[in-house]
């Protein structure tokens, strides 16, 4: 996975809370966009958009997008700097068993992850699927536990990148068609008419769908929130093949043999370039 792009509202405001919150550097800053991420890897891009509104909640689009950590104490310190800096964005704590993650919203509404993962050879699958749940995650503890005395003065500087990104959708099976059948991802786990979890290389899920707030939701117009998802793949060859396979099913897109842009059934814009 790489960087998102939202649409933003409020520049000012959003590279403040990513910044000074979560812990990412502000890498570049021109105009009326920012990109934001640690050292040289950018995670997020933010483009002001005046002209949009906020979409209503049941509309398809972003649900959150997920920072990954390598260390469970950077994890804490972005979680205590974020808590900290906007207490009021915090909105819950869930161990998946595969993962620990702490949910917020920024100052847009936007969903926000924050988690580490276990370590693979603890992950349980069974039939293709990989076991995930959400049991209540005790934020205090976890802090206890975790946070470094570095951390409780800034977000630590580890390394962070996005794990994965979480879409609102209108409907399991359609987005099973397009970003399985299509799109390539391996199937990790589905919960029914609910919510479906998608991954490469035997991840526990690169992209998550769900219907929980947007059931029957139709084709996004433009608004703030998810500008883009950006996926790299490993060679030329493999995005040439996701183009004929979009081709084959009618996906219109456009191609200049590094670079994939196309729609899901949603209006969500998916970018799709070949890793460096």
């Amino acid at each position: 996975m790489a960087a998102v792009t939202l649409k933003v509202a409020d520049l000012d405001r959003m590279i403040a809370f990513y910044r000074d919150g979560v812990g990412l550097d502000l890498i570049a800053q021109e105009g009326s966009s920012a990109v934001l991420g640690r050292g040289a890897t950018s995670t997020l891009v933010l483009e002001v958009a005046p002209e949009l509104k906020h979409a209503p909640s049941n509309s398809a689009g972003l649900f959150h997008t997920a920072f990954l950590f390598a260390e469970k104490s950077d994890l804490a310190s972005s979680v205590y700097s974020t808590a900290r800096a906007y207490p009021q964005s915090f909105t819950g704590s869930s161990d998946h068993f595969v993962s620990e993650a702490f949910y917020f919203d920024d100052p847009e509404g936007n969903g926000v992850e924050l988690y580490w993962d276990r370590p693979r050879d603890s992950w349980e699958w069974s039939n293709g699927e990989v076991k995930m749940g959400t049991v209540y995650l005790d934020p205090n503890r976890f802090l206890q536990e975790n946070l470094t005395e570095a951390g409780l003065t800034a977000a630590a500087g580890g390394m962070t990148s996005i794990g994965h990104v979480h879409l609102k959708v209108g409907d399991i099976q359609t987005a099973k068609q397009f970003y399985v059948d299509t799109v390539g991802f391996e199937l990790t786990i589905e919960y029914g008419t609910q919510a479906l979890f998608v991954a490469a290389g035997g991840y526990h899920h690169h992209l998550g769908m769900n219907t929980w707030q947007s059931a029957g939701a139709g084709t996004r117009t433009p608004a703030l929130g998810l500008g883009q998802v950006a996926i790299e793949v490993p060679s030329t060859d493999e995005l040439g093949a996701l183009a004929e396979r979009l081709s084959a099913r009618g996906v219109q897109q456009a191609n200049d043999g590094r670079v994939l842009e196309f729609d899901d059934p949603w209006a969500n814009l998916i970018r799709v370039t070949v890793a460096s």
